[in-house]
């Protein structure tokens, strides 16, 4: 019993070892991600407001976010991940464009809405994608748009290592951050890594939605490597 105390033990470390040191993902990366994401956001009050229910909620929402990996987020340089791929936070860096920031862009993304919404839902879709917009702080900011743990490993570190992580490169240079949380159980969670919460901007009828500031800090030191390549270039 000992020993298997001890592998359970090393096993856990390991994990958060790489959770605290995270590497940029790249496009090979994105499958792996999509479904980690999916995992984890599948009973998200939001999500579970906004998405089909039933069998083909998994998919929709694979498909959804492999879309955001690759045609936005990944290119972007700013997602990043354990090595095992057990956790990940999706930064969008101050300067990223918007979502769908044209009518041809909205109508290519639309099967992707129907997929993950279903027809009866597409609306509730559209009505948080343009609050989430709407409601985006002016000022420069590191955007997280998504941060995710394997459903097995939640409650055990990982989402404040590789969180921690992040923020740490971020106040290295001197940056803001801001999210939007969509679980009320996270709010703990974020304010003790220095987010302050704006309010509720949740569209009619839907869970709440609660914008989340952290300003920038003083610099300290800066991150050396890949990881200040990735705040800087």
């Amino acid at each position: 019993h000992q020993d298997v105390r001890a592998t359970v033990s090393d096993e856990h470390q390991r994990l958060l070892a790489e959770a605290a040191n995270p590497r940029r993902a790249g496009i090979d990366d994105a499958r792996r991600l999509a479904r980690l994401l999916a995992a984890a956001f599948l009973s998200d009050p939001v999500i579970d407001w906004i998405a089909r229910p039933g069998r083909k909620r998994a998919g929709g929402l694979e498909r959804f976010f492999f879309w955001l990996l690759t045609a936005r987020a990944i290119p972007l340089g700013q997602t990043w991940m354990a090595a095992s791929g057990s956790a990940a936070a999706v930064w969008m860096p101050p300067d990223a464009p918007p979502a769908a920031d044209t009518l041809i862009e909205q109508i290519r993304l639309m099967p992707i809405f129907l997929r993950l919404c279903g027809l009866p839902r597409v609306l509730r879709g559209q009505a948080v994608a343009a609050a989430v917009e709407r409601h985006r702080p002016a000022n420069p900011h590191f955007h997280l748009a998504f941060i995710a743990v394997a459903p097995r490993l939640q409650g055990q570190g990982l989402g404040s290592a590789i969180l921690g992580a992040s923020l740490a490169r971020i106040d290295a240079i001197g940056a803001a951050a801001y999210l939007e949380n969509s679980n009320p159980r996270n709010t703990r969670f974020y304010k003790s890594a220095g987010f302050v919460a704006r309010g509720n901007f949740a569209p009619v009828g839907a869970p709440p939605l609660l914008a989340m500031w952290r300003p920038a800090r003083p610099r300290l030191t800066q991150p050396t490597g890949e990881r200040q390549m990735a705040f800087t270039e």
